[in-house]
């Protein structure tokens, strides 16, 4: 009976470690970021086009999914002017768009779910003919997510990775250095609170990319909102690692069973080892790795990286709580060296997936410095740094035999890595909330159009003009006609001129060209920067004519 107790107490320490570490998760937490960005629309935001498209395209810097009724246009009157479900292939979404729309500007709103399971919104507007005070209805021009809810996202991660440490390590070590003689009741209790966890998080994880995704409160859940969850990747993957979880519990019985174990069969350790693989795989399958520019790679370093840290901080738990209290001096000799090995190379892999990895989503050294994300990284790797000085002192202390003769020192020092891992977890849930700097130097970078477009309105007209790129050198003008009512206004002659006075430069003639009864194209070479003056003049009948001008800046 004492016995047990004594294990409860030690069970209740290594859970106490990891509470305090879910404090550093809620501490580094922060609202949850897009990681995904528009990079491309089609029409262009804010541009003018003379007719009606029939479709909406929107360009994303990674692959999207789409989430039901969350991708709208609405008309200049404020109707639904999409129809049909929208389309996605990869990174592009299609709204199609119900014909015969009319003039002014259109609002389209977009929600959807980026490839590492992460909600992204926002709106664009675009003008048919000319633009018009834009419809009122809110559209999500971030992505907003209840407090609770966002909160509660970086406890499940981390409650998961918690998990992963007390089922991964004390697996590892209760099959291949555990003592014959010891009772395994205590690290049994260990493994099966893994198990829980790991459930646990799954399955809140699950519930709660529903409210995440759709930007509701913690308990405005349908079933339909679920059924999309669970039939999205995101919800495939998870349920793939229940199923892992359960089947691994089966064959675990015969491994926690008898005060001296000895049940279990090579054949169950090596589909138990089968199953780690395949559950450590799901947590890369559902986070930034699948967005990255060399996704495969990513994967399988973060993979990596999880079974390093389960295996090595998994196996200190064992130490601290149950080896060097209970094993002899001859059984830590024997058993402190191999751990020693096996520490040694899970810090070799941590350190070497965790440099790749961190190279691949900050990029650059700005991202490194000024992002919340390249923060929190040194903020990991200055508290990876004195984890492994001090596991550098533990090892030594293996090497010179001391360990085993006073495992007591040894146990403070494995308290001490313990502790401050714990805090390092984290920052590591707190991690992945948070976009990586790549996503936003991919919104940087992204194409912004330079075209100028303006609409000049006269008695018996109103023009809209579109210069393109409006930079030095060779431009493109499209010119649309149209009555004071909005409809299309035949031209039977068009001329243009551009003139630089500030510079001297003299009126140039446009040469334009009638493509259609109201509209023309012309192309000029503009050689200096600055304010140009544009003046256009439209003949409509042997003796009816108008000419409109307008100013434009040139880069």
């Amino acid at each position: 009976m004492a016995v047990m107790t004594v294990d409860r107490r030690r069970c209740l320490t290594v859970l106490a470690g990891l509470l305090f570490g879910m404090f550093g998760t809620l501490l580094a937490a922060a609202p949850a970021s897009a990681h995904a960005a528009l990079v491309a629309t089609d029409p262009g935001n804010a541009t003018v086009v003379p007719d009606a498209p029939n479709k909406v395209t929107l360009t994303f810097s990674e692959s999207v999914q789409l989430i039901t009724d969350k991708l709208r246009v609405l008309a200049p009157d404020g109707t639904r002017a999409d129809q049909g479900e929208p389309t996605v292939d990869g990174a592009t979404v299609t709204i199609p768009l119900r014909s015969g729309g009319g003039r002014g500007t259109y609002l389209v709103s977009y929600r959807v779910i980026s490839a590492d399971s992460h909600p992204v919104a926002g709106s664009i507007t675009y003008s048919v003919g000319a633009a018009s005070t834009p419809p009122t209805e809110e559209a999500d021009e971030s992505v907003n997510v209840d407090p609770v809810v966002r909160g509660l996202i970086p406890v499940g991660k981390y409650l998961g990775y918690a998990g992963l440490v007390l089922l991964v390590g004390p697996v590892l070590v209760l099959a291949l250095l555990w003592p014959q003689r010891l009772s395994r009741r205590g690290p049994g209790r260990l493994i099966w609170t893994g198990i829980g966890l790991v459930t646990g998080s799954t399955l809140l994880g699950l519930y709660l990319q529903a409210p995440y995704t759709l930007g509701t409160g913690l308990f405005d859940v349908r079933v339909g909102d679920m059924q999309d969850v669970l039939a999205s990747t995101f919800g495939a993957v998870m349920l793939v690692r229940l199923g892992v979880v359960v089947a691994a519990a089966f064959l675990l019985r015969p491994l926690l069973g008898g005060s001296g174990g000895g049940g279990e069969s090579k054949l169950d350790l090596a589909l138990l080892g089968v199953l780690g693989v395949a559950a450590l795989a799901t947590w890369p399958l559902t986070g930034h790795p699948t967005a990255s520019p060399v996704a495969g790679v990513s994967v399988v370093l973060d993979a990596l990286h999880l079974a390093a840290m389960a295996v090595w901080l998994g196996g200190l738990v064992m130490l601290f709580a149950f080896l060097l209290p209970k094993a002899n001096a001859r059984e830590l000799g024997a058993i402190l060296p191999i751990w020693s090995r096996w520490a040694f190379t899970a810090v070799g892999a941590l350190i070497f997936a965790g440099v790749v990895q961190a190279l691949i989503e900050v990029s650059s050294l700005s991202g490194l410095v000024n992002s919340t994300y390249g923060r929190l990284i040194l903020v990991k790797v200055a508290l990876a740094a004195i984890v492994i000085g001090v596991a550098a002192y533990s090892r030594k202390l293996v090497k010179d035999r001391v360990a085993a003769e006073s495992p007591r020192g040894l146990r403070r020092i494995v308290l001490i890595e313990l502790g401050i891992t714990a805090v390092v977890l984290g920052v590591t849930a707190a991690l992945v909330q948070l976009a990586p700097p790549r996503t936003a130097e991919a919104a940087e970078t992204t194409t912004t159009s330079t075209t100028v477009e303006q609409t000049l309105t006269g008695k018996d007209m109103s023009l809209q003009v579109s210069i393109f790129p409006a930079t030095v050198g060779n431009n493109s003008i499209h010119l649309y006609a149209y009555t004071p009512d909005n409809k299309p206004l035949p031209v039977v002659e068009w001329k243009g001129t551009a003139s630089l006075e500030a510079k001297g430069i003299e009126p140039i003639e446009i040469p334009l060209l009638r493509i259609t009864d109201f509209h023309a194209i012309g192309d000029i070479a503009l050689p200096q920067a600055g304010e140009w003056t544009f003046k256009f003049t439209a003949r409509t009948t042997d003796i009816d004519q108008t000419t409109l001008t307008m100013t434009a800046k040139i880069n």
